[in-house]
């Protein structure tokens, strides 16, 4: 088994994904822009590198978690690159959500080299990514996926293989368009509590057990009525999954008319300043709308 795993990418996910992989027992050398970042994890026993290359020459497989598609691009190949450093037989294994078509791309672009690649995108958010239960869905060569699914293990409390690469992120922009809708439902309903006059906390109380709960609900609700949105994932980050959603079915003449509106409704909230905020901020779009707060 590999032990040797190179990182890149240490952001609000990528941080405590990689601390997990550190706790494990795997010999870790990381990349950030973050310095602070890199320093984080050098303290808890990763190595620390200069480049992508320095990382890809000191490991036997490296995964990136970056924002999206043009940073997994430029993670791997622009000068100093994790290209430059990749050797026969290596894998690369791209955490970050971003376009299918991209990680198709990727894939073809490295397979010159001799190195294999999976898309390999996580749900969960934060609190998950800290303690090792991220769900992990990926895409590749199923030999591929079976060499590496232990690794993926460390970090996630479900991996899942769910078909070619491109598939994994496909399932990923399918995990955020529900989870976007369902959040905007919650919001909406909560809405309609709220402007009733009723408790939010005495309608959560009464309905997250029955049809209407959800995942989601549990999550998002006591943040909405708390008003606490400091970010888990965020408002800007979920604009750019449901984008690439929206370019994935205009490709493949596929129509996504509820993606289109709760994409309108997250670029209002990022519009009036909160793109940083998590995206249980999808509330306030109801509160400027109907000039309420969902609170206490």
């Amino acid at each position: 088994m590999d032990k040797k795993i190179g990182f890149v990418g240490l952001g609000i996910m990528g941080k405590p994904m990689a601390k997990n992989l550190v706790k494990a027992g795997y010999e870790l050398t990381v990349f950030d822009f973050h310095q602070e970042s890199i320093d984080e994890l050098v303290a808890v026993g990763a190595k620390a590198a200069k480049n992508g290359k320095e990382v890809a020459e000191a490991s036997d497989v490296v995964i990136t978690m970056v924002p999206n598609s043009p940073n997994v691009e430029a993670a791997l190949f622009n000068e100093g690159g994790i290209a430059e450093g990749l050797t026969k037989g290596m894998a690369v294994i791209d955490m970050s959500s971003i376009n299918p078509l991209a990680s198709q791309d990727f894939a073809k672009r490295l397979e010159p080299l001799g190195v294999d690649f999976l898309d390999a995108p996580v749900s969960g958010g934060e609190p998950k990514a800290i303690d090792g239960t991220i769900a992990i869905m990926v895409g590749g060569q199923k030999e591929v996926f079976d060499k590496y699914k232990d690794i993926l293990g460390v970090m996630g409390g479900s991996v899942t293989y769910v078909g070619k690469v491109g598939a994994g992120n496909t399932t990923k922009l399918t995990n955020q368009i529900i989870v976007a809708l369902n959040i905007a439902a919650v919001s909406e309903g909560f809405a309609l509590a709220k402007k009733a006059g009723l408790d939010p906390e005495m309608v959560f109380d009464a309905i997250h057990t029955g049809l209407a709960g959800s995942t989601v609900m549990d999550a998002k609700v006591p943040m909405i009525i708390a008003r606490n949105f400091k970010p888990g994932f965020r408002i800007d980050l979920h604009i750019k999954d449901l984008q690439n959603a929206l370019d994935t079915s205009h490709q493949l003449n596929l129509s996504l008319p509820l993606t289109a509106e709760v994409m309108e409704i997250l670029q209002s909230v990022k519009n009036d300043g909160f793109g940083s905020d998590d995206h249980s901020g999808i509330a306030k779009y109801y509160e400027k709308i109907n000039d309420l707060k969902i609170e206490k």
